[in-house]
């Protein structure tokens, strides 16, 4: 089983396609550095999976109350399948990737070979059965990853104890 890096294509046009516009739009920053003992770091990274798997299953549960064609990130759910993934350790076929991440098979592969060519995704080929490929996220891809829902996390632990011990009718700070 070997990553193979997907390289881009060439446009007939001369023109730049969508993933290329996309890969020029927001060039890759650092990566954050995340300090702290052990057991801070175990704590961040079950607050991080806990909220991965929420905000996964809230972006399904909207459908309940406002039409799915008001939203639409499949790069996020893309992102957050993964994430949970490789947390759990399991494999993600590309195409249950595609099915993840709610839109047509072709715009999530559009997506997938941005976020490969971006270096937060690699596919995998499975070994045993050629026709099959897994996708999963890069050593860079779950850094960023868990350094945004762990901070995420934190952040929302903090808002939620403030409202918690605010006073009914208090004004909200600014």
């Amino acid at each position: 089983m070997t990553a193979r890096p997907i390289a881009p294509r060439a446009t007939v046009s001369g023109r730049p396609g969508k993933v290329e516009r996309a890969l020029r739009a927001s060039p890759m920053g650092k990566l954050p550095h995340v300090v702290g003992d052990a057991a801070t770091l175990a704590r961040r990274e079950r607050l991080a999976l806990t909220l991965a798997r929420e905000c996964y299953a809230g972006r399904r549960r909207r459908a309940r109350y406002l039409s799915a064609d008001l939203f639409g990130e499949p790069t996020w759910d893309i992102l957050l399948d993964l994430y949970v993934a490789a947390r759990e350790k399991r494999r993600v076929p590309t195409t249950s990737a595609c099915i993840g991440a709610h839109v047509p098979p072709t715009t999530a592969l559009r997506w997938l070979r941005i976020l490969e060519m971006r270096g937060l995704v690699e596919r995998e080929d499975d070994g045993r059965d050629g026709r099959r490929t897994f996708v999963r996220l890069t050593e860079r891809g779950s850094t960023v990853m868990e350094a945004f829902l762990a901070t995420m996390a934190d952040t929302l632990l903090v808002a939620l104890a403030s409202a918690d011990q605010a006073e009914p009718g208090d004004a909200a700070p600014q």
